[in-house]
């Protein structure tokens, strides 16, 4: 599961790109709190991490606040997923930038815990590796899916 720290993060971004795609300007933290439904106190450090990461800009001023300073479909779910929560494999051996071999394991080439997780995650790594912020925010948005 992505954590609330993920989801204040995507849904302040989300609505940066959307004052964006309406002509607007940058947003003071107060109104990125209220369109995104994140605490103000808790998204000032959200907005502090995607800013060093290269996200968004801020601005001083009278009509300062905060900008995007990628294009939406620059910004990769995947990678954004990773900037704030870390790694995202579900086994520390299936992980691209932070592999460690299992401590319970004996040979991962027959590991078939590996093997089934790592089917699942290469799935999943696909969909979201190909998803950017501009699909969560185009009209008509992403497909709707039916939840088992």
């Amino acid at each position: 599961m992505i954590s609330q720290k993920t989801k204040y993060a995507i849904k302040a971004l989300m609505a940066l790109a959307d004052e964006v795609a309406a002509g607007g300007n940058a947003l003071t933290i107060e109104e990125i709190a209220q369109r995104s439904g994140a605490p103000k106190r808790f998204l000032e450090h959200i907005m502090l991490e995607l800013r060093n990461a290269g996200y968004v800009g801020s601005r001083r001023g009278r009509a300062g606040g905060y900008v995007l300073i990628k294009r939406p479909n620059e910004i990769s779910i995947g990678e954004l997923l990773r900037q704030v929560d870390g790694p995202i494999a579900p086994l520390p051996c299936l992980s691209r930038r932070s592999y460690q071999r299992c401590e319970d394991c004996t040979d991962e080439a027959t590991c078939r815990l590996r093997r089934m997780f790592g089917q699942v995650f290469w799935s999943y790594l696909l969909l979201i590796e190909s998803l950017t912020l501009e699909d969560l925010v185009a009209e008509g948005g992403l497909p709707e899916m039916s939840v088992v």
